[in-house]
């Protein structure tokens, strides 16, 4: 029996057989009408809208059949003309094979996990097979793809090897990524399968910024002629709730993108009932106010998911356009094995979808038992899990080896630009903006070297002679055409024109996500955070970032540079929220190298040098020194990623009375101490001073040579007690050079209270040049 709910403005009821279902109201019917019913909306254009579990357990929705009149109708009106395309016996015949091949893979995976072969969390795509054959049928292996954590099928479907793909889930050194990402994270750069992301919906802005890759391509010259790849996203219709759903739609709408939005529809957000959740299921619907066909089709169907996929593939290769494919279908398994799943009519559901609505019953009934398909389909599994099992397990000295993809002591002097450099710029620039680029380029050059640059102008000076430099280099930010507020990205739109320089939408997860994309596609983007502190919006795309080099095993290199205006001056009035020490944050993602700089020659040479490495990275500069400071630089240095720098030698006679104390600091703690320093030579005491120019790696090479000097250590930090830099620095001092302390670590760290906007209480909270010299005069006279 099944029990229904209507939309209210739908249709005024429907009459199926003896029984009249009303509009709002709960109406029952025995499980022979509701095929009739089916028929009746799917014909119609109207869908059910939610279905109440009744006591006897029955499935939570039915079956949601699409009339083939329907799709080409919505492909005639919305899609530029198209059709369904035929699909003949024999590619039907391949669809059938590339689903058997994913249950049964999928089968044994199950199995392996109950086994204890493959651990930690897996999910199976059990139920959907008609999806990855539309992957195998239609999307070629030079079109980027990005999946989710359910990903085994699509890895499959897009050329990923049966063995490479079990030997990773088993977690062998064999394995697509080395063992190194599991079930959730399989890629492959010779299929271009990137990904596998673990976080719901956060592969989004990365599919858009690997289709912008594709427009990079094209712009520079360096595609195919007549490129028309394209890029393919896989969410689920419960992930398609997500944010980032709407902002990918907009850059997708705006930037003209080649992206596919593959919607697998089968009804639950993890496990929870979709619709319970969610105003609205019809995602296919949601890109209309982006000017954004979309489609639906029955995933239980595959001539149905094939030929109409064929149709909206060719608009988004042929028009360069994006697109939605929504296909309803229904999963089988439960999350992961490892979830009870006491979601309400789950496991009634899962029963009668197996029954009813499996896609390969469904075609068996109509086509027969392919006997060959499904016998190849059983061997290559075999073959899979016995690759995996006599694979070996990867050595123990990989993890380290795959922590950055440039050693931390790289010298970025002696990197050469691409050898097509010069060319490509000259071919895509015209002769008047390079002649307007150069010439602030020699001004702030002539500047720099002369009277000195704010860091502002220093950061942009080297933005513009590294995309000059190197064609690949793309910059995001938010109010970039206006150069943002300290003038860091100034003139690169104005130069480089908008795909290479991106004035974005204001979400910082957003673009930093776009960037992500980009980078593992070819491209140096660098990201503008305006303030450090917005960069909490794009927390996970970061997070993501540090971890995909070493996740792929090494395949994907991750060349992206963050720089923000951040940190906590004394009495900078900002408040909480603009006085939060995001550079602490940051520090325990695995991958990133994070530096700081508080002088315009120090951001000059490390943005540089971020630029050019492999790997992400973040620059933080003080957000109250940005404009009234100046330095002068070295004109095209690039300074190291992992050295802190010494500003100040303590005197040896100080160091020889035990009169010397080593000062770690950075950002506006750096301006602080250099306030501090004349009180404390005027006390009769010196300290050795060290600006933090690298957070992460951190340079205990010169933190010993200092305390080899003075035995003792004052850190003056900009962040709070509690997860702070300072914290961090203590440990490492105590734990490796304990031996070179004659006294405890001082620490003048931020209090854990937020930041407050009035001077008389953030005096409190934020630390500066006064509690420096007490800090040292109470160390040296062991006053601690």
């Amino acid at each position: 029996m099944w029990v229904l709910v209507l939309a209210v403005g739908v249709v005024e009821s429907l009459r199926v057989g003896g029984p009249r279902v009303v509009i709002g109201k709960a109406t029952t019917l025995s499980s022979a009408e509701v095929p009739a019913l089916e028929t009746t909306i799917a014909t119609s254009g109207d869908h059910i809208s939610h279905v109440v579990p009744p006591d006897d357990g029955g499935p939570m929705r039915p079956r949601e059949r699409v009339a083939m009149e329907e799709i080409a109708h919505v492909l005639e009106r919305d899609f530029g003309g198209r059709s369904p395309v035929p699909v003949s016996a024999e590619e039907l015949a391949a669809g059938y094979g590339t689903m058997q091949l994913c249950r049964q893979f999928e089968n044994a995976c199950a199995q392996a996990y109950m086994q204890g072969s493959i651990r930690g969390f897996m999910h199976l795509d059990n139920g959907q097979e008609t999806i990855p054959a539309l992957v195998a049928d239609s999307i070629r292996q030079d079109d980027k793809k990005y999946s989710y954590y359910r990903e085994h099928t699509h890895a499959l479907a897009s050329g990923v090897s049966p063995e490479a793909v079990m030997a990773e889930l088993f977690g062998k050194v064999d394995g697509a990524c080395k063992g190194t990402g599991g079930s959730m994270h399989i890629y492959d750069q010779a299929t271009n399968f990137q990904g596998g992301w673990a976080l719901v919906a956060e592969q989004l802005p990365y599919a858009a910024g690997a289709a912008r890759s594709i427009l990079l391509d094209r712009h520079l010259g360096v595609a195919d002629a007549g490129d028309d790849r394209l890029c393919v996203c896989f969410v689920g219709e419960g992930g398609a709730q997500n944010g980032r759903m709407v902002e990918t739609l907009n850059a997708a709408a705006k930037e003209g993108l080649p992206l596919l939005l593959l919607v697998i529809d089968n009804g639950r957000a993890i496990n929870t009932f979709t619709p319970d959740v969610a105003t609205n299921s019809e995602v296919w619907r949601l890109g209309a106010h982006y000017g954004v066909p979309g489609l639906k089709v029955d995933g239980q169907d595959l001539e149905q998911v094939l030929s109409a996929g064929r149709a909206v593939i060719d608009y988004v290769r042929a028009e360069s356009k994006p697109a939605i494919l929504q296909v309803h279908t229904y999963r089988f398994q439960g999350h992961s094995p490892a979830d009870p799943e006491h979601e309400r009519g789950r496991k009634a559901e899962k029963k009668w979808a197996r029954a009813e609505c499996d896609p390969i019953s469904i075609f068996e009934a109509q086509h027969g038992v392919l006997d060959e398909q499904k016998a190849e389909a059983k061997a290559a599994v075999k073959r899979a899990v016995d690759f995996a099992k006599n694979s070996p397990p990867p050595p123990r000295e990989l993890a380290k080896e795959l922590e950055y993809p440039d050693p931390a002591d790289t010298d970025y002097n002696g990197r050469e630009p691409p050898a097509n450099a010069a060319t490509l710029t000259e071919n895509t620039i015209s002769t008047a903006r390079l002649e307007a680029c150069d010439e602030r380029i020699a001004m702030l050059r002539e500047r720099g070297v002369s009277e000195g640059l704010t860091i502002g102008d220093a950061i942009n000076l080297a933005i513009l002679e590294e995309m000059r430099r190197d064609p690949y280099t793309t910059i995001h930010a938010e109010d970039l055409q206006a150069g943002s507020s300290y003038d860091i990205p100034k003139l690169t739109q104005q130069t480089f024109g908008t795909l290479r320089a991106a004035d974005e939408i204001i979400d910082e997860g957003h673009f930093v996500g776009k960037a992500l994309g980009e980078g593992m596609n070819g491209y140096r983007p660098i990201v503008e955070l305006m303030n450090a502190n917005f960069g909490i919006y794009g927390m996970a795309e970061l997070s993501s970032a540090g971890n995909t080099y070493a996740t792929t095993g090494g395949q994907f290199k991750m060349p992206m540079t963050v720089v923000g205006a951040g940190g906590t001056a004394p009495n900078q009035a900002l408040g909480a929220e603009h006085s939060q020490p995001f550079h602490a944050y940051v520090m325990g993602i695995p991958g990133l190298k994070i530096c700081t700089a508080s002088t315009a020659d120090a951001a000059y040479g490390l943005a540089k040098s971020m630029i050019r490495d492999d790997g992400p990275g973040l620059l933080f500069v003080p957000v109250k020194l940005m404009k009234d400071s100046k330095t002068v630089i070295d004109p095209g240095a690039c300074w190291p990623l992992n050295k802190a720098r010494l500003v100040h030698r303590a005197d040896q006679a100080a160091v020889d009375d035990n009169k010397a104390v080593t000062v770690l600091t950075y950002l506006h703690g750096a301006r602080e101490a250099t306030y501090a320093l004349a009180d404390v030579i005027r006390n009769g005491q010196d300290i050795d001073l060290i600006e933090l120019t690298s957070l992460k790696p951190l340079d205990l090479d010169t933190i010993r040579t200092s305390l080899e000097r003075t035995h003792k250590l004052v850190i003056l930090d900009e962040s709070t007690q509690s997860g702070g830099v300072g914290a961090t620095v203590s440990a490492r001092v105590s734990e490796e050079l304990y031996d070179l302390l004659d006294a405890p670590v001082s620490r003048l760290c931020m209090d854990d209270a937020p930041v407050p906007y009035a001077s008389s209480m953030e005096q409190a909270v934020v630390k500066r040049a006064a509690d420096l010299v007490h800090a040292v005069d109470n160390i040296l006279n062991y006053r601690l």
